[in-house]
């Protein structure tokens, strides 16, 4: 059988993935905060917008060709950065940098990643963003952006929405701490996946590489089991912050995690390139709306490029976003998903799945670009 026969979906890469996984790391993985009510209400969200399908428009031919921020990409598809993204699978930085090079997406890699940016030099091609929790010391902040920049990231995302250390209660009682060690009820879980296991043993356990290298390991013991070593270092950044990075940095620079219209008006008139509409998947505050449902007074706010995350399940889900003003989407999980099920077929396999599901809903709507979406919406 086929990959495409075996899974079809993300919900079967889901599956699979979990069952490869040990439990701590997929409490981590797949957890929000809270009662996690985020996660139903983006679902709801999605499920809301509705297309009018399309008769007698004879043979369509989708086009999911994009440009964004003056590049071209094959589809408006990218890969989010997502914190310690080794732990869930062993190398995972550098197999979705891989990726995303021969694929021609962005991959975007975190501050607090296992790899550090000279890890991944020449693996990201030339799609590497950097995403930056901000660091409160200007040495560090400006060492990280040269570190950036020196290893070929080009874009910088700044994340807005993270000013303390959420709860996530599942992640807690699946016994994840920072800097993660194995105790006997872990070592349990991760004998049950010996490819996980093995791959780990191989690569050495994973840690906040780029973040040790700037913090005092001695108040570690100090943070809560659902903060890590960057709570150490970073600020909860303001406008000031923004001011400097914009002036620091001298390529695309993007804010992440804006559920508010008048900041990405201000993002505009500061010189921020794009925003980034997300509610973090709901992993740090449960009460947030629908990061969908936010979209539209955004678009209506701006005309800055805009991005969205946030509760994307499939392609119809991409085309959603699109309509209602994204110009591009980007994933993080569902990535994680494609690894913990298939390794490095994973990826390749999930960025085929999105494309083919795209393209068949598109020609349902009788969309041929995703400049057509918005015109096939139902309005309410």
């Amino acid at each position: 059988m086929t990959l495409d026969a075996r899974f079809p979906g993300i919900s079967d890469l889901k599956a699979r993935a979990r069952r490869r996984i040990p439990h701590f790391v997929w409490e981590y993985l797949d957890s929000a905060t809270g009662t996690e009510s985020v996660h139903r209400r983006n679902r709801e969200a999605f499920d809301r917008i509705l297309f009018r399908p399309a008769a007698l428009r004879g043979e369509i031919k989708p086009d999911l060709s994009t440009t964004f921020l003056g590049r071209d990409y094959p589809l408006p598809v990218g890969i989010s950065p997502l914190g310690m993204s080794g732990l869930v699978w062993p190398e995972a930085e550098l197999l979705l940098a891989r990726h995303a090079a021969r694929a021609g997406i962005p991959y975007c890699l975190s501050t607090v990643a296992t790899r550090t940016p000279e890890d991944l030099k020449g693996a990201q091609g030339d799609q590497g963003w950097f995403q930056m929790y901000p660091p409160r010391d200007p040495g560090i902040r400006d060492d990280m952006l040269a570190r950036a920049r020196g290893a070929g990231f080009h874009t910088l995302i700044l994340t807005v929405d993270v000013p303390a250390a959420s709860r996530r209660e599942r992640q807690t009682r699946g016994g994840l701490v920072q800097p993660p060690r194995l105790t006997p009820r872990l070592a349990l879980q991760v004998a049950r996946c010996p490819q996980w296991a093995l791959g780990i043993q191989a690569s050495g356990m994973p840690r906040m590489r780029l973040m040790d290298s700037y913090a005092d390991q001695e108040k570690l013991g100090r943070l809560p089991s659902t903060a890590h070593i960057g709570y150490l270092l970073r600020a909860a950044p303001d406008w000031d912050y923004v001011k400097v990075l914009r002036k620091a940095w001298d390529g695309p620079f993007i804010v992440k995690g804006v559920l508010e219209a008048d900041v990405a008006a201000r993002a505009e008139a500061e010189g921020v390139d794009a925003v980034w509409v997300s509610n973090h998947a709901g992993r740090q505050f449960d009460g947030a709306p629908a990061a969908i449902d936010i979209l539209p007074e955004i678009r209506e706010a701006t005309g800055l490029p805009l991005i969205l995350d946030s509760g994307i399940e499939g392609g119809l889900d991409i085309l959603r976003a699109l309509a209602l003003g994204a110009d591009f989407v980007m994933l993080g999980r569902a990535w994680h998903y494609a690894l913990g099920a298939l390794g490095r077929e994973g990826p390749p396999h999930l960025q085929d799945m999105l494309a083919r599901d795209m393209v068949s809903n598109m020609a349902q709507i009788g969309a041929t670009t995703v400049a057509d979406l918005p015109d096939r919406l139902i309005r309410g």
